[in-house]
């Protein structure tokens, strides 16, 4: 079987390819490896997959669709995991044709070189922020999606409803999943847990918003990967199906900023800033529904992957200290 994987070096993308490859799949992976966070992060998670012999690697913005046409062609894969997209809520501020190039005009390539090359599954990346300025809690995927806040969350809208139609015209089976808060080893810069680990140990500040009173489901990468691998392998057609992918349990930002300083025995820097105004002040998944199809449940409570986050951090200290910051 080969899979093919965009944003094969990014956090998520890397972790999926990984497990793949454990399992004797061949893995066709894409990745631009573009300088949104220090690249340097991203060719150390390539050079790890590389090292297995089924693993093929395109440096590619997938946003070039010709390049893109010629690589299914090339590689003919039985499905496809789509997890490339341009990162980050609060950037999509600064640089929104940034977001539209690469998450829509990209997600519409892929999209398009599955259907042209006879690809029966696509599972794609969408985003807890598509739920925006939803009241109800915790977030069912039955809950309206229709007040995005920020132009990130816009984009991972217009890929679920370009998903819908690829399913409605073609039926190809289309598998969305909105992510909540990933975190782990080998992370992103630009998300609280390594910004949090790096600024505490290095005595820089903190920006605390909304006086740390907001609610994430943070989500153990394993806990991501896991249900991934369960989606692609289930045998019944899903035809359009969404599903959230998050931790079993809400978490306030400023307790989580307590459990860093504990684990790492010193205290934050903190500049109390005021809430963005693109974020939203709570984050709760309902995984009632991806328990009920594939049987699965999160296996990884806060505690355990904070502290195999930070082992990870400090056992690769000396040069993860050194990535240039995210931009913002």
């Amino acid at each position: 079987m080969t899979v093919l994987v965009t944003g094969a070096a990014g956090f998520i993308g890397f972790h999926v390819a990984s497990k793949l490859l454990e399992n004797g799949v061949r893995v066709v992976g894409l990745d631009n490896l573009n300088e949104y966070y220090d690249p340097v992060l991203k060719r150390k998670r390539n050079d790890l997959l590389r090292k297995n012999d089924k693993y093929i690697f395109y440096k590619v913005d997938i946003s070039d669709n010709k390049k893109v046409e010629e690589i299914f062609r090339k590689e003919r894969p039985n499905a496809v995991i789509h997890l490339a997209a341009q990162a980050g809520v609060r950037y999509s501020l600064v640089d929104p044709w940034a977001y539209a190039k690469s998450n829509y005009y990209g997600t519409l390539s892929i999209f398009e070189a599955s259907r042209k090359n006879g690809v029966k599954r696509v599972l794609y990346a969408s985003s807890s922020s598509v739920y925006g300025s939803n009241k109800k809690s915790p977030f069912s995927e039955s809950h309206r999606v229709d007040t995005p806040l920020s132009l990130y969350a816009a984009t991972k809208l217009a890929n679920e409803s370009l998903a819908h139609a690829y399913h409605h015209l073609f039926g190809t089976d289309m598998i969305g999943m909105r992510f909540f808060t990933v975190y782990g080893p080998w992370g992103r810069p630009d998300m609280a847990f390594f910004k949090f680990t790096k600024y505490i140990l290095r005595g820089r500040t903190i920006p605390l918003y909304n006086k740390g009173e907001m609610y994430r489901s943070f989500t153990y990468v394993d806990d991501i990967t896991a249900p991934i691998i369960k989606l692609l392998k289930s045998k019944h057609s899903a035809g359009h199906r969404i599903y959230n992918l998050g931790g079993a349990k809400s978490i306030q930002v400023g307790v989580l900023l307590r459990k860093f300083e504990a684990l790492l025995g010193k205290k934050a820097e903190i500049k109390f800033e005021k809430m963005h105004i693109a974020d939203v002040k709570e984050t709760n998944a309902d995984i009632t529904l991806i328990k009920k199809d594939v049987g699965f449940t999160p296996r990884v409570n806060i505690d355990d992957g904070l502290k195999r986050f930070v082992d990870w951090y400090l056992e690769n200290e000396t040069w993860l200290s050194r990535l240039k910051d995210a931009k913002q």
